[in-house]
């Protein structure tokens, strides 16, 4: 029988990146009704000076938005989709990260969504958001992370995709 604290090695384990974290405040914060959602959040971490950290989750209702998705058949299903698809009148929980942009002192969020499209049984969409309009309220949860450095440079091995880094 293994024994219950045996971790297997690292090379039997994929590879990935790790950090302890370091958290500073928590925000819970509300975005009003007609507001865009990440100029909303650009300022709410300019105003409290929060360059980095997380959403662990929040909840509200967008009158439209923009997710990541096709509706094509993709070339390259390991190739990400930089397509978007447009959603109207829906119900949204999610969750993100944000890193800082050293080049220009900004936040540079990654936030994903599950919505439900409220006029059509609340049948849902999951994502990435790109871009949402705040209906009557976003409730949001932030928790600032002081240490170490969180960045998002993009990996041209790999789509030139942005990846969280720390350090």
């Amino acid at each position: 029988m293994e024994d219950a604290h045996s971790w297997p090695s690292r090379q039997d384990t994929p590879q990935h990146a790790c950090s302890r974290a370091d958290v500073g405040r928590t925000f819970g914060v509300t975005f009003d009704h007609g507001e865009d959602f990440f100029e909303a959040l650009a300022i709410f971490c300019r105003d409290n000076g929060v360059c980095q950290g997380y959403v662990p989750l929040f909840i509200g209702a967008f009158v439209e938005d923009e997710i990541v998705g096709a509706c094509e058949k993709l070339a390259d299903l390991d190739a990400p989709v930089w397509a978007k698809t447009s959603v109207t009148n829906v119900e949204a929980f999610g969750a993100g990260t944000l890193a800082h942009d050293p080049a220009n002192g900004e936040i540079l969020p990654h936030i994903h969504v599950s919505a439900g499209l409220k006029a059509q049984s609340a049948d849902g969409t999951t994502s990435h958001l790109l871009s949402a309009k705040v209906q009557l309220l976003s409730e949001l949860l932030i928790v600032e992370v002081t240490s170490p450095t969180m960045t998002r440079p993009r990996n041209p091995d790999l789509y030139d995709v942005p990846l969280l880094t720390f350090g």
